[in-house]
């Protein structure tokens, strides 16, 4: 099988792991700080704030930007809940703004009909390793006053006319196993601003500058030293996972030209990090009998994500959970597929993919009736475990 996503570290991991276990120093510490000062120079921004996971920094981030009850705050209806959670563990309400099928995200125009006056921040999601249009989401936010907070969790070394994923407001980036950067588990936040900085670095500390000094409320967001050393190490080789991810896309997007699909791309002003390859199918495509067939011939895929945030029912009928219209999300979600696009595909793997997909894609028993009543959400059989 070849599986959607794939962990593989070496031995500069092992041995930036094994510094630390002989150190002694297994919580926050120095490793921490340089994955901090590599990272923020990574994005060009002077504050990079580690945390123990991606929702927390989501968290982190809409409380440092004065967000709570009474407010609202505008996001993407397809993505992962953590997303939504982190808005509502804030006290405030969500509303949902509908994307683009060219980049997944939110576009100027849906925030700007989404707004209410009781917004207080938009959080674009940069799905999939693409920004979204943060020229145009930007002024939107600027004309209105509102708080930018970058869910980026998916697009560490994206950027938008130059300028990276985590440098237009507060980024929020993701450390987890299957990220293209990963620490197993972790996040980091990202600002231009010191006073802001300041008191994250508070925050994820108990409120403590020094010890037993408190100068906030505050809690244990920290991250670990030693998921800092499973990081740091693939800075070094980043810019390489990603051009093998680029590779591996354009290899798969020239393969399957002329399906009954829509491949990714990516767009004009932008640097994608193809965290995911993710095709529409065509809406006479049965997405799980797709699926099923490739895992037959040995590819994995997965589905992210099977239905919009609000189509749960703790959501739906959450009070603070404000459904909008937002049909081509929906529709996305009803047709999207992942396929494999890992730095660590052979080229005998991406023959495999292509070729599976292909002959799955000529088969007519993956066709689906239009009385059938098309996908029902069920997310299809998938070698994958991660979000």
């Amino acid at each position: 099988m070849i599986p959607i996503t794939a962990v593989k570290l070496g031995s500069e991991v092992e041995q930036s792991v094994l510094e630390v276990i002989r150190s002694g120093i297994l919580a926050q510490g120095p490793k921490v700080e340089q994955l901090e000062r590599e990272f923020a120079r990574a994005v060009s921004v002077p504050h990079a704030i580690a945390v123990n996971s991606g929702t927390t920094a989501l968290v982190a981030a809409i409380e440092a930007a004065g967000i709570g009850p009474g407010d609202e705050v505008v996001t993407s209806p397809f993505t992962f809940v953590a997303t939504v959670n982190a808005i509502l563990e804030s006290g405030a309400a969500v509303r949902f703004a509908d994307i683009s099928r060219a980049d997944f995200c939110v576009t100027a125009a849906s925030v700007e009909a989404a707004l209410s006056p009781r917004t207080r921040a938009v959080i674009p999601v940069y799905l999939y390793g693409q920004c979204a249009d943060m020229p145009g989401i930007e002024a939107t936010a600027k004309r209105h006053g509102l708080a930018v907070i970058e869910d980026a969790a998916q697009a560490f070394g994206a950027t938008v006319d130059g300028r990276a994923a985590g440098s237009f407001g507060l980024g929020c980036f993701s450390l987890y196993a299957t990220k293209n950067l990963t620490a197993g588990e972790g996040g980091i936040i990202t600002t231009v601003d010191d006073d802001i900085a300041e008191r994250l670095r508070l925050d994820r500390n108990q409120g403590m500058r020094r010890r037993y000094e408190y100068f906030q409320v505050g809690h244990n967001r920290r991250l670990t030293d030693l998921a800092a050393a499973v990081a740091l190490p693939q800075l070094v080789t980043y810019p390489q996972t990603v051009k093998q991810r680029r590779l591996n896309a354009e290899r798969l997007a020239e393969g399957l030209d002329g399906l009954p699909l829509r491949t990714p791309r990516q767009l004009a002003d932008r640097e994608h990090v193809w965290h995911q390859f993710t095709v529409q199918l065509a809406p006479d495509i049965d997405r799980d009998a797709v699926a099923e067939a490739l895992a037959d011939r040995g590819v994995g895929t997965g589905v992210y994500y099977p239905r919009l945030a609000h189509d749960y029912d703790c959501y739906r009928e959450h009070p603070r959970v404000i459904r909008t219209s937002t049909p081509v999300a929906a529709a996305v979600a009803a047709s999207c597929l992942s396929l494999p696009v890992h730095q660590h595909l052979t080229e005998a793997d991406l023959n495999q993919i292509v070729e599976a997909v292909r002959t799955v894609l000529r088969r007519d028993d993956v066709a689906r009736r239009v009385d059938r009543g098309g996908n029902h959400g069920r997310p299809p059989r998938s070698s994958d475990q991660s979000i």
